[in-house]
């Protein structure tokens, strides 16, 4: 299984390639909104998720993303997750309700992806 932990950038092609793996136009991420940094890949957010917690993240700066790659740029990310389920931090769904939040972790991928 391949995740990559993107600290600086990774480009479009790469995160292609590793969508080969288990979704071809979708890829599964988790944002680590405290640290600046994104772990790309796996075939479950809890996958990406453990690669971040061994590295040092704390759960609670952790939101898990899809980029389907298909889409356009600006409509190609999903804030829908089970790691995003955090009733103690004001998510109680899947998905990412918060606006602040979400444009943290859209800037963050914006900022990581090339």
């Amino acid at each position: 299984m391949q995740i990559l932990i993107v600290r600086e950038s990774v480009s479009l092609h790469q995160l292609k390639e590793i969508a080969q793996e288990y979704y071809q136009t979708l890829i599964k991420g988790v944002a680590d909104i405290e640290r600046d940094i994104i772990a790309i890949g796996g075939e479950w957010h809890m996958d990406a998720n453990n690669l971040l917690i061994g590295d040092g993240s704390i759960q609670k700066n952790l939101w898990g993303f899809n980029i389907l790659l298909e889409e356009p740029r600006g409509e190609w990310i999903e804030y829908h997750s089970l790691i995003n389920i955090r009733p103690a931090q004001g998510n109680k769904g899947m998905e990412i309700k918060d606006e602040t939040l979400r444009q943290k972790v859209k800037t963050l991928i914006d900022k990581r992806v090339q």
